[in-house]
């Protein structure tokens, strides 16, 4: 993971759930997506005592195949033309030099992993130290990386962009195409004939003058946007099949996890400590808006914050307010190597002993599964069987 500087995480942090969505700041095009170095010094280590729970629903195999007649039909006809935040991107054929961003995100790196694309992919700067899939952190890992070095806001500078000399440059925010950043933009790299792409649910985020229907998108989002990226990254590379696939085996887990559901939703509160720095009253930053609330609320629950306009109003949470807070399920968040779910839950439920998570000891942890990205059937497939063991 990434770092500068105390205030940069707060702004690493915020892109981590604008990834997700949730951030009423869609037109700061300044925000600088970074994470802090000294929390992963300060994480405590991994120990035995972590709860161990269900991680085996990792990826939908994505050779997966389809069959002939739907393969047929969803066959990509080329040149294929699309709108990508107002912008017109024509493509002759799948893209073979890609170049995937930073911008604190997974989202990308994993759809590609998930449609079987890693032969496409010419350099990836995405990374996180911890994952809910099993092996992802090593496929991430395995993957080029093109001998990029990444600028003070932790992008990969406008200079070494060109010199890759890539046909298809992807991130997971406007921002990360801003002169702010140090990063080409986007109209620069049109001169150049090659082609950028933003997910339609972060068009807004970073924008300095987005349009209304973007503002909207972003505003509103749900976990269903991880799926409007799987499907048109599917749609540009010609393997749609995989990624109707991909999506129709998560929506079944979700199916399932929604029907056994109980009748009274049981509060579940979402926090990251080691991301306690984007906070400015010092807690584990609690995530909350509309993104956050779509994944409990297909788990069978509530959160425990419900109904916050957007990520960015979760960071005026204070310490009295989780002290009031109902909450059944804890869902420790975790993202930088070392983290240990169990040592973070054990802090919280002291100093919060009232919940009734902390009477239960009910907690159970979740990494990249809860951000904008391929795998949220994971997380509400997780949160639903902590919710089950309710009772």
């Amino acid at each position: 993971m990434n770092h500068r500087t105390a205030a940069c995480f707060v702004a690493a942090a915020a892109l981590l759930v604008a990834a997700c969505g949730d951030d009423d700041t869609a037109s700061d095009a300044t925000s600088s997506p970074t994470t802090e170095a000294s929390a992963a010094t300060a994480a405590p280590a991994t120990t035995s005592a972590e709860v161990t729970e269900t991680t085996e629903m990792a990826m939908v195999d994505s050779t997966m195949p389809a069959t002939t007649a739907a393969s047929a039909s969803m066959a990509t006809e080329y040149p294929l033309t699309i709108d990508n935040c107002g912008r017109e991107l024509t493509f002759d054929g799948p893209p073979q030099k890609v170049l995937i961003l930073n911008g604190t995100s997974v989202a990308e790196v994993e759809t590609f992993i998930a449609l079987g694309l890693e032969d496409n992919i010419l350099a990836n700067s995405q990374s996180y130290g911890q994952s809910d899939i099993e092996g992802m952190a090593e496929q991430i890992a395995a993957l080029p990386t093109g001998g990029l070095t990444l600028n003070e806001n932790f992008e990969v500078p406008k200079e070494q962009t060109l010199a890759l000399e890539p046909d298809f440059v992807i991130s997971t925010w406007a921002g990360g195409f801003s002169e702010a950043m140090g990063s080409v933009t986007r109209d620069e790299l049109d001169e150049l004939g090659i082609a950028s792409y933003v997910p339609a649910v972060n068009c807004a985020y970073g924008e300095e003058n987005p349009r209304p229907e973007d503002a909207e998108v972003y505003a509103n989002q749900t976990y269903e946007a991880s799926f409007d990226l799987v499907r048109e990254i599917g749609v540009i590379f010609d393997v749609q099949e995989r990624a109707e696939a991909f999506i129709a085996d998560a929506e079944a887990k979700i199916e399932a996890a929604s029907q056994a559901a109980p009748a009274d939703p049981a509060k579940v509160l979402v926090a990251y400590p080691g991301m306690s720095m984007m906070n400015p009253n010092g807690i584990p930053q609690v995530f909350a808006g509309p993104f956050s609330d779509s994944i409990i609320e297909a788990a069978g629950g509530v959160n425990s914050f419900d109904g916050f306009a957007s990520f960015n109003d979760s960071t005026t949470i204070n310490a009295e307010a989780l002290a009031a807070a109902e909450v059944d399920v804890l869902v420790v968040g975790l993202f930088l190597p070392g983290e240990d779910a169990a040592t973070y839950a054990a802090g919280i439920f002291a100093q919060f002993p009232q919940w009734e998570a902390a009477k239960n000891n009910r907690f159970i942890s979740i990494a990249e599964s809860f951000y904008l990205g391929p795998h949220n059937a994971v997380a509400i497939d997780k949160i639903a069987g902590a919710i089950a063991s309710i009772g």
